[in-house]
């Protein structure tokens, strides 16, 4: 027996609005949108893509899980990019050294539209590799 992760499902006010910011972020196609539940796919295939439920109580807390997302150049072009999305800078994290390789290492904290926490990591353009761990 054993389990892997089928769907990420995220509660939310406004699915339509956290699905659209989530879909041209990721660049996964929007869909359904519907006030009550939407949905996107991930064009690739890699994934079974993202559903957005409304639900009637609002968010009270951080995240206890969250999202890393990496870029495919720089940190800071996303987080640029994202903001324009509609997204909200929370911090820049340095750590210097990471628990998973040792190496000096920084990310950006961030808020989609309804306040859901997400980390943008470095890319390559800020010297990450992909074959770091």
């Amino acid at each position: 027996m054993g389990l892997a992760p089928d769907t990420l499902v995220f509660d939310c006010a406004d699915p339509v609005v956290v699905a659209t910011f989530w879909a041209t972020a990721l660049g996964y196609d929007l869909v359904e949108a519907d006030p009550e539940d939407s949905y996107i796919a991930d064009p690739s295939g890699a994934t079974r893509g993202i559903f957005f439920q409304r639900v009637p109580e609002p968010k009270t807390a951080k995240n206890r899980m969250h999202l890393d997302v990496r870029p495919t150049g720089t940190m800071q072009e996303e987080v640029d990019r994202l903001v324009g999305l509609g997204a909200s800078v929370r911090g820049f994290i340095e750590k210097p050294a990471s628990v998973v390789d040792g190496q000096t290492t920084f990310w950006t904290q961030m808020r989609d539209p309804e306040g859901n926490e997400f980390c943008v990591l470095r890319g390559p353009g800020d010297g990450w590799s992909p074959d770091e761990l």
